[in-house]
């Protein structure tokens, strides 16, 4: 995929301003996603995009990655349940998409193969969303 640069670099290098130490009352969410934009994009394993994503956090250098793995195995089980990164990518707002229309008609075309035995196992309202992003990005093309 040529949407993949920079991988030896973190997200506080490519998408500054670098954020300041979170608050020490700061939830365990807001700690974690302070700790991934300081590692490396090549090293962020499939739970930390998931995470990154579904935050909507420095959309244009980590969900090419995501949909990297999702072209491979689109039913991923990043963290908490088979889909889970799938899910968190197309709730992503159509504007990050529209950075990325192929990378978006691909993760389009492979939504609209999935089995439904596969979908069946997704939480209530995930098929919706899923019909939601063929929809949002039928626009793209």
């Amino acid at each position: 995929m040529d949407h993949l640069p920079h991988l030896n670099r973190t997200l506080d290098a490519l998408d500054p301003p670098r954020w300041a130490p979170p608050a020490s009352d700061a939830t365990h969410l807001v700690r974690k996603v302070h700790e991934l934009r300081g590692v490396p994009l090549g090293e962020l394993c499939p739970a930390d995009l998931r995470t990154l994503v579904s935050q909507q956090v420095a959309l244009p250098y980590v969900l090419p990655l995501a949909v990297r793995l999702l072209l491979d195995e689109p039913m991923l089980d990043a963290y908490f349940y088979e889909g889970d990164l799938l899910l968190a990518a197309v709730n992503v707002p159509t504007s990050a998409w529209a950075l990325f229309p192929d990378l978006a008609m691909r993760l389009r075309t492979v939504v609209m193969t999935l089995p439904e035995a596969a979908t069946a196992s997704l939480p209530r309202g995930a098929t919706e969303e899923l019909a939601r992003f063929v929809a949002r990005t039928e626009s793209l093309r």
